[in-house]
């Protein structure tokens, strides 16, 4: 019961840091060729987990040889556009012009009903409303609506737009975000002075952050 449960921590903290170097990208997200490997990776990891008669090594180099697949394909797609294409497909016009395109449909295996979920899942509810939707290679929808239908910007109203940039985060649960504090010039010293105007001290704040206002957003942890 004990070496099952070290195999299965290694092979968990194994699996783990390979996914970390295929990058950062959600399930949905993710190209044909990056699923499959994922799936072939949690085959792999799963079999010597469960036998102990399999050495784990039999789990661990099989994803060895996917991450170095993964790799090779992803340098392929960026040097070369029609291998781009052969291995991740290209992106398909469903919508065109406000006209939709039954071709492209069945050819994507795409019904109306879906299309129209999609829609709805970028706040379309009116097919009259869209000027173009595209079928990305990850299986998202683009939709680009028509001008009469696009929101107002700020721009259109000839207003100046003032910059917002993005906060900083200087106290995560208790923890003090030095980095960040370098980055803006300051120190604890001015941190603590800060944070004691709403009463308590840095280390029993859950979150302190900094805008580009300079304003600062702090909570307090709630007792244990």
């Amino acid at each position: 019961m004990v070496l099952i449960l070290v195999r299965t921590i290694v092979l968990y903290l194994f699996v783990l840091i390979v996914m970390r170097g295929m990058g950062k990208r959600e399930i949905s997200q993710m190209q044909p060729f990056e699923l499959a490997i994922a799936i072939m990776i949690a085959d792999l990891a799963a079999t010597p987990m469960a036998e102990l008669g399999i050495p784990i090594t039999y789990g661990i180099i099989p994803i060895l040889g996917l991450l170095f697949v993964h790799i090779l394909i992803s340098i392929i797609n960026m040097k070369s556009l029609k291998l781009r294409e052969l291995i991740c497909g290209k992106p398909r016009i469903l919508i065109y012009r406000g006209k939709i395109d039954e071709k492209a449909l069945r050819q994507e295996n795409f019904t109306i009903n879906e299309l129209q979920e999609r829609l709805r899942g970028n706040n379309i509810t009116n097919l009259s409303d869209v000027e173009y939707a595209i079928l990305e290679t990850s299986g998202e929808v683009t939709v680009i609506s028509k001008p009469e239908k696009r929101a107002v910007t700020l721009e259109d109203m000839n207003l100046e737009a003032k910059y917002q940039g993005i906060p900083y985060e200087l106290v995560i649960d208790g923890n003090i975000m030095e980095e960040n504090l370098r980055k803006i010039g300051k120190n604890y010293v001015w941190l603590k002075k800060e944070v004691e105007k709403f009463g308590y001290s840095p280390e029993e704040a859950l979150i302190v952050t900094l805008d580009a206002d300079g304003e600062i957003f702090c909570q307090k942890k709630e007792g244990k």
